[in-house]
C-alpha cells in the first residue's frame, strides 16, 4: 500500500507552544498581507496538550506579542503569582534565601501548560490551521536535491514482530514548501537534521535536566494561590545540579516537582526517588499531608542555552522552541522563549513561501533570532548553569558575581561537556539508600506512571530501541549497575535474571514509557535511541 500525500505551504511538527506560536503567527502575517498560507501542524499525542509537561510559571511577553487581546479571548491565566520564595533545605530544616533577579515572578502567573497550549490551539483552528493531534512525524523526507520537502506520519497496524497486521494503515505524507521542527526537547526527527546538515558544528553540547512533576489536591486551609516556591539543597549531594518547585494554583491545587541535571556522576542516583525523598521534608510533607496526588508526569529539558543553541536553518526548514534549546535556565522558564522563536520563525517561513521559496533555506530566522531580545536574554545568563560544574557552593558564588556584578556581561563563555559521558564507576560511587514509599506523600513508580494515563498498543514493535543488544549487561551492568533503571522515572528498564540470579537481561517495559526522553539522552554509550511509537500513544496529562 503506498502512501498517500497531502500538500501544504507550511508543515509544523508539534503542537507545543513554539509551533502553536509559529502557525498562529502564520496566519497573522497572512492576513495582514491580504493573502492566505495554507498552514497544517500535526501533534504525536492524542490531543494538543496530551504530552505537554512544564511547571509551569509564564512570563506572558510573548504572548502579549502575539494575541494582546487575550484576557478577552479567555487564556487560561488565572492565578497571578504574588509570593515569591527560594529556599536552601537540609534534611530538617529550611532557610530562605535573598531571591535572585532571574527567579523574580513579578508579572506572571502560575499555569497548565497543557491547558494553554489547548487554548492555542483553539485560537490556531479557529485562524484556519490544519490541527492534526494523534499523528506523529515518523520520518524527514527530501527532494532529489537533499532539502526537507515534508515529513510521514507512523505506519499504523505493524506487530511486535515487524510484520503488518490486519490492521495496517500506511503512514501519510505531508510536503510542506517550509517544514518547521517544533518536537521539543530532544526531538528524535531534529537529531537527524543535527547529522544531515551539521547544525551543531562549532557549538557547544546540548546540556539537559529530568523534570519530574505532580500534580495535588490539598487541604483548602493550606492553599495559597499565587505562591511560588523554589530550593536548591537537600535531598541531593552539593555536586549534583537540582532543586524543587512548588506552585499554589487556584482551585486548592499545587504542582509539585524536582529537576536535576542530567550531567550527575554517581550512577546510583535516581532522580525519581530524590523527588520522592524531596516530598518527606517537614517543610514540604506538611503541604500535602491530607491531600490527594492526582497526576504524575516526568519529561527532559534543555539546560544548554545560549551556548548550545544549534544552527537554526536549512533548506526547506526550520527548528524553533525546546528542540532548538531555547530555554533560560536560571529565569526556570522556556515557554514565552519557544513561543517567541515560534513567531520569528513565523516571520521568516513566511517570507521564504511568499518568494517562491519552496526548499530555500529561511535565512532570515537567525537573523531575527540575533535581532530579538530572546537573544539578548540567553546571552545574559549563559554562564549561570555551567558554573555549577565545581558544585552547588561555587556556582551560587559565580551566579552572584555574574549576575550583581558583570551583569551578565562577562569577557568569556563557559562550556558544556556531554551528560551521557559524566557517569563514572558504580564501584567508585558511594550507594544510595532510600527510604521504601510511605504512600501518603511518597509512592512508587508503578503507581505513578497509572496516574500520567500512559498507554501504548502492546502489540506494537518497541518505540525504545538498541543499537547493540549485548551492551546493556555487558557494559552498563558490568560498569555502572544498569543505571538505565534508575534514571528512567517510569520502571521501563528492568533487569531480570533467572530463578538461580543467574543470565541477566534487559527487559524493556516499552508500555511505561512517558515520553520523557531521559534514556535517550543519559545512556552511556548512547546505545537507547527513542522512535515514535503508534500515533496517540503516550501519557495523557490532564492539567498539567
Amino acid at each position: 500500500m503506498e502512501r498517500e500525500s497531502m500538500e501544504f505551504d507550511v508543515v509544523i511538527v508539534g503542537g507545543g507552544p513554539s509551533g502553536l506560536s509559529a502557525a498562529i503567527r502564520l496566519k497573522q502575517l497572512a492576513a495582514e498581507a491580504g493573502d492566505d498560507i495554507n498552514v497544517c501542524l500535526i501533534e504525536k499525542g492524542a490531543e494538543i496538550g496530551a504530552h505537554i509537561l512544564s511547571g509551569a510559571v509564564l512570563e506572558p511577553r510573548s504572548l502579549n506579542e502575539l494575541i494582546p487581546d487575550w484576557q478577552d479571548k479567555g487564556a487560561p491565566l488565572d492565578t497571578p503569582v504574588n509570593n515569591d520564595r527560594f529556599m536552601f533545605l537540609t534534611e530538617k530544616s529550611a532557610f530562605r534565601l535573598p531571591t535572585p533577579p532571574q527567579m523574580n515572578n513579578h508579572g506572571n502567573y502560575i499555569i497548565s501548560l497543557g491547558n494553554f497550549c489547548r487554548w492555542l490551539g483553539d485560537q490556531a483552528e479557529a485562524m484556519g490551521v490544519e490541527v492534526y493531534p494523534g499523528f506523529p512525524a515518523a520520518e524527514v523526507l527530501y527532494d532529489d536535491e537533499g532539502r526537507v520537502r515534508g515529513i510521514a506520519t507512523g505506519d499504523m497496524g505493524i506487530g511486535k514482530d515487524g510484520e503488518k497486521t490486519d490492521a495496517y494503515e500506511p503512514g501519510m505524507e505531508l510536503l510542506g514548501k517550509q517544514v518547521i521542527f517544533a518536537e521539543g526537547c530532544r526531538g528524535h526527527l531534529t537529531k537527524t537534521l543535527f547529522d544531515r546538515f551539521n547544525l551543531r558544528e562549532g557549538k557547544d553540547p546540548q546540556t539537559f535536566a529530568i523534570g519530574i512533576k505532580e500534580l495535588w489536591d490539598i487541604d483548602p486551609a493550606k492553599s495559597e494561590p499565587g505562591k511560588v516556591w523554589h530550593s536548591v539543597g537537600w535531598p541531593v549531594s552539593t555536586d549534583v545540579y537540582g532543586g524543587s518547585f512548588l506552585y499554589h494554583l487556584n482551585g486548592n491545587q499545587v504542582a509539585v516537582g524536582y529537576v536535576i541535571g542530567l550531567d550527575y556522576a554517581n550512577p546510583h542516583l535516581s532522580p525519581f526517588e530524590e523527588f520522592q525523598r524531596f516530598k518527606t521534608h517537614p517543610k514540604v510533607r506538611s503541604v500535602f499531608e491530607g491531600g490527594r496526588r492526582v497526576s504524575y508526569g516526568a519529561r527532559a529539558l534543555n539546560e544548554g542555552g545560549f551556548q548550545s543553541i544549534p544552527k537554526l536553518t536549512f533548506p526547506g526548514g526550520c527548528l524553533v522552541g525546546c528542540t532548538a534549546g531555547f530555554l533560560n535556565v536560571p529565569k526556570i522558564k522556556g515557554t514565552h522563549t519557544a513561543m517567541k522563536s515560534g513567531m520569528l520563525a513565523a516571520e521568516a517561513v513566511f517570507e521564504a513561501v511568499k518568494a517562491e521559496g519552496e526548499g530555500i533555506e529561511p535565512a532570515t530566522y537567525g537573523e531575527k533570532i540575533k535581532a530579538s531580545w530572546l537573544w539578548d536574554e540567553l546571552y545574559r545568563v549563559r554562564n549561570i548553569r555551567p558554573g555549577f560544574k565545581s558544585g552547588l557552593w561555587l556556582g551560587m558564588a559565580h551566579a552572584g558575581f555574574d549576575t550583581y556584578v558583570m551583569r551578565g556581561r562577562a569577557p568569556w563563555t563557559l562550556h558544556h561537556h556531554e551528560d551521557h559521558s559524566s557517569l563514572k564507576p558504580a564501584a567508585h560511587m558511594p550507594k544510595i539508600d532510600y527510604p521504601k514509599p510511605d504512600n501518603e506523600v511518597s509512592f512508587d513508580r508503578n503507581s505513578s506512571v497509572y496516574l500520567s494515563g500512559t498507554n501504548h498498543n502492546e502489540n506494537q514493535p518497541a518505540h525504545l530501541t538498541l543499537k547493540d543488544a549485548s551492551v546493556p549487561v555487558d557494559h552498563n551492568l558490568a560498569l555502572y549497575d544498569s543505571p538505565e533503571q534508575r534514571y528512567c522515572p517510569a520502571g521501563v528498564y528492568e533487569i531480570i535474571r533467572d530463578d538461580d540470579g543467574e543470565n541477566p537481561r534487559l527487559q524493556i517495559n516499552a508500555q511505561n514509557c512517558v515520553h520523557c526522553k531521559t534514556c535517550d539522552i543519559k545512556d552511556p554509550t548512547q546505545n537507547i535511541t527513542w522512535v515514535t511509537p503508534e500515533g496517540g500513544g503516550g501519557p495523557a496529562y490532564p492539567n498539567m
